[in-house]
């Protein structure tokens, strides 16, 4: 130190002219202030360095006093303000002994205790050993006067520890993570470390050592307050610590040790060296742990990237503060003078060329000790830089790329769609959800799946990136549902996969998803999609689960099962209902072909729209017809507001109500038409202002004032009296007064009113029956031969031991309806594994006339047991869900079942009714009580004709009106059996009809199977989740449709007993029959016979509502009736409300909605037994229903006409 410092004898000039060469290579790095004296203080240095010197010596010395102070400027940098040494002495040494003073004192002070606190221990285990056996030899009285003091020490030493062990604990919690003052606390000894590095930054550009003074230096100031916190903070750790010699080799409290002490020392000497306050950089190391700490990090690859990152960064920096120490100061043993000028950024870039390995050479270690430890550094440093930056990089990289956050735009809504996304379902959903015919679709689609998109998928969402987004995540992580922001969606729609191997385990996760979101949000709007029936018992334990609010769950299986119900009963139904919730764009066809026509009905939907003030006291055939005819709106239902308002549910969609109900102000109607924009001319429409215009698009909004005060008497009285009577009647509503005289007392309406029978379940929805054993219902191929089976339906159904449950109920439901009288329910036959229909029996055992053969659909001998030429419908089902990679097998039972029941060749079997109309009756069965045989009715009555083709409607001649009967319809050949096929894969439509000439890309609507309703695939039900959501009334007036009237409260109670509940009759349950049910109705006879042979639809259309309340919406027509020349072919399709000019042929078939007639069941009692229809019994023509004729045609035959008269008292329903 003396020598690099320079002395005064002549001994030492060689080494103040080293100093002074070493000066000249710092200079760049010393202020200019720094570098010059004053002239007076250098005459008053060289004065007093020898006061008695001569002359000559003093010039000389006084000369040579010049030069020094320059040097020692060099040296140490100087300035006026501060009082430094003259001489320029560095006190590096002092700053770095406080340190190890510190640092081996305390590490000396800790070994020190510790080695007594063992001693100590040793001591007192020797004299407690001598005490104890001390005691041993002594007497009772003495060892009780040894113990007292004893006790007394222990309770001291006790009392000492319990303190201690408080000032612990306090320490600790004052330290950790665990509460809120610690973590505070953790977080700002945190911040202040960077700050303090921070500080070290800054002062990096001034030399290494320097004179300062501390009231005058604001860094200096701040630095100290740090340390003293740092201080503060490092006394707590102490005391908190278990093991103190651990603690005190840490590396926070090395960082300690190494950067507190020097800040006081620097105050007590006036000086500042920059030394070991780069340590502060390892303090980054925690910065993950602080990230934690305030919640900000929760994944497990962020909290590992950022662990990487921090690591990194600060060993970087600590060895870039090592090198610009080292090569700022020089090497000790040279004097310091082999230093040199570097930055410390400089001493940054070279830390890292050189853990990369790339250096080039532009910066360069000089001194030994630098080099010394840039060949330790880069044998560390090399390897954290091989394996710690792949590591990184690979970490970001494989950051999600659909991993942000939704970002809400004001003014637009949006939805969340979840669940089963994949390129099939989200396409499907789209092309849905934005098509052109809805009304201003002004709403962003945020698509959430746990599994990134392939790139067809991605491609899709591009294509669609002005209303779609796509985030990775999983609605079942809270943090997932914050970022797509589900508290402020307006929806949340969950989509399933119907394709799925275990329908259970889709329906459960599905669930799970619906309790997730629930649970995060409470009043979000849910419509899930469910597989299985069943499962919808469990959305109902979801206590914030309100479908009152919104919530839907669309089930799969029971409108897939409905849809095929009701084509039992009017075939092409499914067809066009699944045409009407489906948003299709018209196809223009030029050519005169069956598609044309088809197209033109596939382009209507379903819509929704309140109707206008000019409506108001209108019943609903009078405004059906007007929106019919005036405005080109086919109305079907509308929500009917209950005046009871003690009504569990006051609003209530009535499908075609009839005349006895007038509409209200503010009813929604339910209407069908091509787009959006049509509808509204119902809401638009004004008596005053429209009246006079033909042409329906002229149907503007009008200015003038609503009629809703014009008409304040526009009820009827009676529409008023029993308003009236509903609020002294909390039951009572005007669907159920209007049949007073069916529940009056002895009225003769056996087949509704019996109070010591249950006919009807407790909602009186359905028939019932008392449950029955599976064996008494099983039919052998023996029995089913001798048993003539005419009129039935037979389902064809693949299953096994473990095929999952398809719900066989949705499909016997909607065939018992309490709509229907008990004579008119037809047969069901299940035709299939014994042991699956087993499993099946539990929900199938309360409904009457269904029976089972064992078997299979693939076996002809049990199809001809079942007389399947003589059956109404052969539905065709797989509960096999097969996992093959070849999607065109998925289908292979059902359509090998279809192709073998069309290739089936039948002889005049018909010819056994004719020996006996009244059929076999097999040994043990009584026909005289249906109920009690083991078939269950299923016997021909006398009544009930044979098997069914044509479907059409009967009614019973009251006097002057005549029944009219349909021509015969042979069946000879299974093509002309009536057959409906469920598919798993649309495309295997093409395989259904050899003969057909569809190309296999066809879309599934276009095929002809499905436009002949002879084919029906789960895939059309995707439309339902869009429709419902921008219309949840949609799917309710679906599921009353289809499901022969399911309501909520139905689904409540199936979910709690899992069975139909028995009820007797009552006037409540009996008015709930009144309901109207679809029908189809022949143009071939009938009063309707005239306007079949080149009449239009509208004078059809207004002549059944007119006189029959009959609301018809479509034509099931023959596939070639368009051309001149006669055909062969058996094949419909349906035409979706046809408009008003629409020309009828005679062998058209006409969907209608039809009321429920409370005189049937009288009537049908009272011919159940007689015996005078066997002629009509034994005929090959399929069964006629027809409405009353109301006036004698003239040219009618006169065998028809006699025929008419012989059977003027039979009425048939189909």
């Amino acid at each position: 130190m003396a020598n690099g410092g320079g002395g005064g004898s002549s001994s030492s000039g060689g080494g103040g002219g080293g100093g002074g060469g070493s000066g000249l290579r710092m200079s760049s790095n010393i202020h200019a202030n720094h570098l010059s004296l004053d002239a007076s203080s250098s005459s008053s240095s060289s004065s007093s360095s020898s006061s008695s010197s001569s002359s000559s010596s003093s010039s000389s010395s006084s000369s040579s006093s010049v030069h020094e102070p320059k040097m020692d400027a060099l040296i140490i940098p100087v300035t006026m303000e501060v009082p430094c040494d003259s001489r320029g002495q560095r006190m590096w040494w002092a700053f770095l002994a406080s340190s190890m003073v510190t640092f081996f004192g305390g590490l000396f002070i800790i070994l020190l205790w510790r080695t007594l606190k063992y001693l100590w221990t040793v001591c007192c285990h020797c004299g407690g050993k001598t005490k104890e056996a001390q005691k041993i030899n002594n007497g009772s009285s003495q060892a009780d006067g040894t113990l007292k003091p004893v006790d007394e020490k222990e309770e001291v030493v006790a009392a000492e520890v319990g303190w201690m062990t408080s000032v612990k604990d306090w320490a600790g919690v004052m330290i950790s993570a665990q509460t809120l003052t610690g973590r505070v606390l953790v977080v700002l000894v945190f911040a202040l470390s960077i700050g303090a590095l921070v500080i070290y930054f800054i002062d990096s550009s001034n030399p290494i050592e320097s004179c300062q003074n501390f009231y005058k230096d604001f860094t200096l100031q701040i630095d100290m307050a740090f340390n003293v916190f740092f201080l503060l903070y490092f006394g707590l750790r102490f005391i908190a610590a278990n093991d103190k010699l651990w603690f005190w080799l840490e590396v926070n409290s090395v960082v300690d040790f190494f950067t507190v002490p020097p800040v006081f020392v620097s105050v007590y000497l006036n000086r500042s060296w920059l030394g070991l306050r780069f340590l502060r950089a390892l303090r980054l190391i925690q910065f993950s742990e602080i990230l934690q700490f305030l919640n900000i990090l929760k994944t497990s690859n962020s909290i590992k990237l950022v662990n990487l990152l921090s690591i990194f960064i600060s060993t970087w920096l600590t060895a870039a503060g090592f090198i610009h120490l080292v090569e700022n100061s020089g090497d000790p043993w040279e004097n310091f003078q082999n230093n040199q000028a570097l930055t410390y950024w400089e001493c940054v870039y070279l830390l890292m060329v050189t853990m990369s390995t790339v250096g080039y050479g532009d910066v360069y270690a000089k001194t030994t000790l630098g080099r010394l430890f840039m060949v330790f550094f880069i044998l560390g440093g090399l390897a954290m830089f091989a394996s710690y930056v792949p590591e990184i990089i690979e970490l970001i990289g494989n950051r999600k790329k659909y991993g942000g956050s939704y970002s809400a735009v004001s003014g637009r809504k949006h939805i969340v769609v979840c669940g089963h996304i994949t390129l099939e379902s989200v396409s499907n959903f789209l092309k849905d959800f934005l098509h052109k015919d809805r009304d201003d679709v002004n709403v962003e689609i945020v698509f959430l799946h746990n599994i990134s998109p392939n790139l067809e998928l991605e491609a899709l969402f591009k294509r669609h990136f002005t209303q779609v987004e796509f985030y990775q995540g999983s609605v079942l992580n809270p943090h997932d549902l914050a970022r797509v922001k589900i508290e402020s969606a307006d929806a949340c729609l969950i989509l399933a996969n119907k394709y799925c191997a275990d329908p259970d385990a889709e329906d459960a996760s599905n669930i799970m998803r619906v309790i997730s979101i629930k649970n995060y949000h409470p009043k979000i709007r849910i419509i899930t999609q469910m597989l299985q029936y069943h499962n919808k018992a469990h959305l109902l334990n979801i206590p914030s689960w309100n479908w009152k609010e919104g919530d839907d769950a669309i089930c799969l299986a029971e409108l897939k099962l409905g849809f095929i119900a009701q084509s039992c009963l009017a075939q092409g139904l499914s067809t066009m209902l699944a045409n009407l919730f489906s948003m299709r764009s018209f196809i223009k066809i030029e050519e005169d072909t069956w598609q044309k026509y088809y197209l033109e009905g596939v382009s209507n939907e379903m819509y929704t729209e309140y109707l206008s003030s000019a409506f108001v006291g209108l019943s609903f055939p009078t405004v059906c017809e007007l929106c019919f005819v005036k405005l080109k709106l086919l109305m079907i239902a509308i929500e009917y507001k209950s005046a009871n308002r003690e009504s569990r549910s006051r609003k209530r969609i009535l499908i075609n109500p009839g005349n006895h109900l007038k509409i209200q102000e503010g009813t929604l109607g339910f209407f069908i038409a091509s787009d959006a924009k049509e509808v509204k001319r119902a809401f638009f429409y004004c008596k005053a202002c429209h009246d006079d215009i033909t042409d329906p698009k002229r149907i503007k909004k009008c200015g003038c004032k609503r009629l809703e005060d014009e008409q304040p008497s526009t009820l009827s009285p009676k529409k008023k009296q029993r308003n009236g009577g509903m609020r002294n009647s909390p039951n009572s509503s005007p669907k159920l007064m209007r049949h007073d005289p069916l529940l009056i007392p002895g009225n003769d309406q056996i087949d509704n009113m019996d109070s010591n029978v249950k006919k009807y379940d407790s909602t009186g929805m359905f028939h019932w029956c008392a449950p029955k054993e599976i064996e008494k219902v099983i039919l052998t191929r023996s029995e089913a031969a001798m048993t003539v089976l005419s009129g039935h339906v037979v389902v064809c159904i693949f299953g096994d031991v473990s095929s999952a449950l398809i719900g066989l109920r949705n499909l016997v439901m909607p065939l018992r309806a309490s709509n229907f009288h008990y004579h008119e329910l037809k047969h069901i036959v299940f035709v299939g594994s014994i042991e699956y229909l087993k499993r099946e029996w539990e929900t199938l055992h309360n409904f009457p006339k269904v029976s089972i053969l064992p078997g299979t659909p693939l076996s002809r001998a049990d199809l001809r047991a079942v007389n399947i030429n003589l059956c109404d419908m052969c539905v065709i089902l797989s509960a096999n869900q097969n996992n093959i990679d070849d999607t065109s097998l998925q289908d292979k039972e059902c359509i090998l079942a279809s192709l073998n029941i069309k290739s089936m060749q039948f002889d005049d079997s018909i010819g056994v009714l004719q020996a006996n109309s009244q059929g076999f009756t097999p040994p043990g069965m009584d026909r005289s009580s249906p109920d009690n045989s083991p078939v269950h009715g299923m016997l021909r009555q006398p009544s009930i004709t044979t098997g069914v083709n044509i479907p059409i409607i009967t009614e019973l001649a009251k006097p002057g009106k005549l029944p009219l009967v349909s021509v015969n319809q042979e069946k000879n050949s299974g093509t002309h059996i009536l057959m409906i096929t469920e598919l798993v894969n649309d495309t295997n439509v093409q395989f259904l009809d050899q003969d057909d000439d569809d190309d296999p890309d066809t879309e599934l609507y276009l095929t002809q199977p499905f436009a002949c309703g002879t084919a029906f695939a789960v895939s059309v039900l995707d439309s339902l989740m869009s429709a419902t959501y921008f219309n949840d009334n949609i799917l309710t007036l679906i599921r009353t449709l289809v499901t022969g009237g399911a309501t909520p409260e139905l689904e409540a109670l199936i979910a709690e007993e899992n069975a139909l509940r028995g009820g007797y009759s009552t006037p409540q349950t009996l008015a709930n029959r009144d309901r109207c049910r679809v029908a189809q109705l022949a143009l071939l006879d009938g009063p309707f016979a005239d306007l079949g042979d080149g009449g239009c639809y509208g004078d059809l259309f207004c002549k059944a509502l007119k006189t029959y309340n009959m609301l018809c919406f479509g034509i099931y027509r023959l596939r070639d009736a368009h051309l001149s020349t006669p055909s062969q072919c058996t094949k419909r399709y349906v035409i979706t409300n046809p408009p008003y000019e629409f020309e009828l042929v005679p062998t058209d078939l006409i969907f209608c909605l039809m009321q429920f007639d409370h005189n049937a069941g009288q009537s049908r009692a009272s011919l159940s037994h007689s015996s005078h229809s066997s002629q009509s019994s034994s005929k090959k023509s399929s069964s006629v229903h027809s409405i009353p004729s109301t006036a004698n045609r003239p040219n009618r035959p006169k065998s028809r006409e006699s025929r008419d008269k012989q059977n003027r008292k039979e009425m048939v329903y189909r």
